[in-house]
């Protein structure tokens, strides 16, 4: 892969965000982002574990889903303080996905402030997500195709991203928003996805506090160095052609694929990851000729 850096700044006007960054949809990392909250001092894993501990949380782990059950379905159940407790005192890669502050902890409202950089953020989902030391996600975009500023706590964490362009040099699994399972973003095999090393992106590696501009439909791969967990703030789609694209990926996309998924099963999983190869190795082929 050919990774480059982020732009990185302390603190940016409304002005240039929007000019920069939001326009030109360009990724921007902005250090200690959070460290001017007035309720900084409470954004850690302590905190959370105290106000939300008796909580019953869904858990996922690296394991790819299920072909026989929902591509969303979790694979245990804990309570908030002992799954805490768990990625604190061992490695771990259990991750709490999506956790909607609005519904399960409307009080950490209180305890942050949007940021005031242009974008119309969608108030009803500000999200939590957790992760142990050996946790990740795959590379995947939000189907939601929404521009959004991820805010990290605790412990380091590494992000990539890649924009639409890259798709076919990522292995895109088609009618998902997600890439072949056995692609390892952290040791990638070059011999097995050649198309890989052509893919350009972004590597970033974020600590507490950091604010991380993600521009809409954008790729990314996030990889939890140490236990911590990130803050999602989303602007949803403004602009017709991306709002009707987004429509087709949560209503048409989406259900079409968990229609033969549960039709087909394994068939179908094992289907589309050789669609995704065939794909990715005609993109290859064709990049190398024009070259």
């Amino acid at each position: 892969m050919i990774l480059e850096k982020v732009d990185v700044v302390n603190d940016i006007s409304k002005e240039d965000f929007q000019k920069d960054y939001f326009k030109k949809k360009k990724p921007l990392l902005i250090k200690n982002f959070a460290s001017r909250w007035d309720a900084f001092d409470q954004w850690n894993l302590a905190y959370i574990r105290e106000k939300a501990g008796e909580q019953e949380v869904p858990l996922y782990d690296n394991k790819p889903a299920n072909a026989a059950k929902s591509s969303d379905a979790p694979v245990t159940h804990m309570k908030m303080k002992d799954y805490i407790d768990t990625i604190k005192s061992k490695p771990s890669d259990l991750r709490i996905f999506f956790y909607i502050i609005t519904d399960r902890l409307p009080e950490l409202l209180k305890n942050f402030t949007y940021p005031d950089l242009g974008m119309k953020f969608f108030k009803r989902l500000p999200t939590l997500f957790f992760g142990g030391s050996e946790a990740h996600v795959l590379m995947h975009y939000d189907v939601d195709l929404g521009d959004f500023m991820h805010i990290h706590f605790e412990g380091k964490k590494r992000i990539l991203l890649f924009d639409q362009e890259q798709s076919a040099f990522l292995y895109k699994v088609p009618l998902s928003v997600h890439t072949i399972y056995d692609v390892d973003y952290e040791n990638p095999d070059y011999k097995k996805f050649p198309a890989l090393q052509y893919a350009k992106g972004y590597e970033i590696f974020m600590e507490h506090g950091d604010a991380l501009f993600i521009p809409g439909a954008f790729w990314h791969f996030n990889r939890y160095l140490e236990p911590g967990f990130s803050l999602s703030l989303r602007a949803l789609p403004n602009k017709p052609k991306v709002f009707a694209n987004m429509l087709y990926h949560v209503f048409i996309m989406r259900y079409t694929d968990k229609l033969f998924r549960k039709l087909f099963k394994i068939k179908w999983v094992n289907y589309k990851q050789k669609w995704a190869y065939k794909k990715s190795t005609e993109a290859l082929d064709k990049h190398l000729k024009k070259d």
